[in-house]
């Protein structure tokens, strides 16, 4: 495959106008799916399932099979449809739509078309520096999600060099809302970075509602980025690419990035640019070609005919709406002023995706510096490590737990880390394994005198030291005390009674 010709960045943005916008697919977390009864490989409950064991008739697209609509999933989208600012449907309808789908059996999708269960909302974005960037929303619709497809016997687990490809039905039928979003303009310079603002918004939104976990590396969330470009001072929209399924808000950046550099090397060139579908390659950083892009009239659509129109009643719509969760946005302002986080402190907490963890341990009792401090070093670090998530790995209340040790003086921030390993081990709480451990820190002050009495002998010249000024020759005892009590000495109090001695 050719390599792209990039223009660079800065001088694209001289030539041209971006103009962006975004299809992103929210797979929902209800018990079972959108039109069966079959289980939700979305919901925690069954995230290990075995392929093909999460499926029903309908799934399948068996002869005789019919749908019926998953209540939980209606109020779900009502729910996200008032978190975007949209207008709700008094009925929206579902629709088919029509195309190849090798993991879909019945070979076309249940969708809605031009009856959404949501529209015309607003979206606010909260870009790094704290600018507030205005995104239009179109619409927000129900329909299911498509199968997977594995392809097996190739080197790269794509289907080009693949030998066959094995389907599994478990995500067939899976609940969606799609929330697609009308062209975004004035983006500017900054539209990489409004992209991966604005996923990273939706992504808040619904973890806020409870309705998806919302985790990109797992496809509960995956964004199409439409990138076009129109020269300065032209009022008609360029040709435009969507580029699919970017499974990390990093990537969705560099998606953006990469697009608008290779639009403008083509135009800039005399070319056209190609209506198509593109893929991201995460290795490389680069898009490839996909398909042709297809307008709504290939898709064929027409209605559903074996399901009703969805038509919520004023009171449901009045219920959800008062139980809308605070906007993220808003929580973020609340909380970084009530944590009296700087910026900097703040943004680390938000981009290791840890509020609501920081949040928890702050409710359960522990400081906001000592949450922080716990989330976004010790148990981040474990979690890479092992590839993991630091909030799969313990528990908030646990954290606050093993921060009052410390506080109370229970234990050193150095036995704190052994506790906490103990804990992501899966150890028990954190005061018992202090107490299976062993690990306390040592507060008899004979046991300490002990100690130090025995680490004088070693080096009789010390106390002369001290005694002469040089207060920094206590730090050897210290150390060796440290070491005799195994790390369970409190070393602040060993050097006040070394200084004591010092001063008979």
């Amino acid at each position: 495959m050719a390599k792209d010709k990039l223009m660079d960045f800065d001088r694209a943005l001289e030539l041209f106008e971006p103009v962006l916008g975004f299809e992103v697919h929210v797979e929902l977390n209800t018990r079972t799916k959108m039109f069966s009864s079959a289980g939700n490989p979305a919901h925690p409950d069954n995230h290990d399932a075995a392929p093909n064991t999460l499926v029903a008739p309908v799934d399948m697209g068996l002869p005789g099979s019919l749908p019926v609509v998953n209540e939980a999933a209606v109020r779900h989208s009502i729910s996200l449809g008032l978190a975007l600012g949209c207008e709700i449907a008094p009925s929206s309808r579902f629709a088919r739509k029509n195309y190849f789908y090798p993991d879909l059996g019945k070979n076309y999708q249940i969708s809605q078309y031009d009856e959404p269960i949501a529209f015309e909302g607003q979206v606010e974005v909260e870009l790094g520096d704290g600018t507030i960037v205005a995104v239009p929303i179109e619409r927000a619709h129900m329909e299911e999600d498509a199968g997977k497809l594995t392809h097996l016997g190739g080197s790269t687990g794509r289907i080009q060099g693949a030998e066959y490809s094995l389907v599994d039905y478990n995500r067939a039928g899976v609940p969606l809302v799609e929330i697609v979003t009308k062209p975004i303009f004035g983006t500017e310079e900054r539209a990489p970075e409004v992209a991966k603002a604005y996923v990273a918004a939706i992504r808040d939104i619904v973890r806020a509602l409870g309705i998806s976990e919302a985790r990109m590396e797992r496809g509960n969330l995956r964004c199409d980025a439409n990138v076009s470009l129109r020269p300065r001072g032209q009022d008609k929209l360029g040709t435009r690419t969507e580029t699919k399924n970017v499974n990390s808000m990093r990537s969705v950046e560099r998606a953006v990035r990469y697009e608008i550099q290779r639009q403008a090397a083509i135009l800039a060139d005399g070319g056209v640019i190609t209506q198509e579908t593109r893929h991201w390659h995460e290795d490389t950083g680069t898009t490839s070609p996909g398909r042709p892009k297809s307008d709504a009239d290939d898709y064929r659509y027409f209605p559903e005919p074996d399901l009703l129109p969805v038509a919520p009643s004023a009171a449901l719509v009045d219920e959800l709406r008062a139980a809308l969760p605070e906007p993220p946005a808003a929580r973020r302002r609340r909380l970084k002023a009530e944590w009296g986080f700087t910026g900097l402190e703040f943004q680390d907490v938000v981009n290791g995706g840890l509020l609501a963890e920081v949040e928890a341990t702050v409710a359960a009792g522990a400081s906001p510096a000592s949450a922080r401090k716990w989330w976004t070093g010790e148990l981040t670090r474990i979690a890479n490590a092992a590839g993991r998530e630091p909030a799969d790995l313990v528990a908030p209340a646990d954290v606050a737990a093993l921060q009052k040790l410390v506080d109370a003086g229970t234990l050193t921030d150095k036995l704190a880390r052994q506790v906490l390993e103990g804990m992501v081990a899966g150890e028990g709480s954190p005061q018992e394994i202090v107490d299976a451990r062993g690990l306390a820190v040592v507060s008899d002050d004979g046991a300490l005198i002990a100690a130090i009495d025995e680490a004088l002998a070693a080096q009789p010249d010390v106390l002369e030291k001290i005694r002469d000024g040089k207060v920094q020759a206590a730090g050897a005892i210290i150390g060796a005390v440290m070491k005799a009590m195994r790390g369970q000495a409190d070393a602040a109090r060993v050097r006040e009674l070394i200084l004591e001695r010092a001063a008979r």
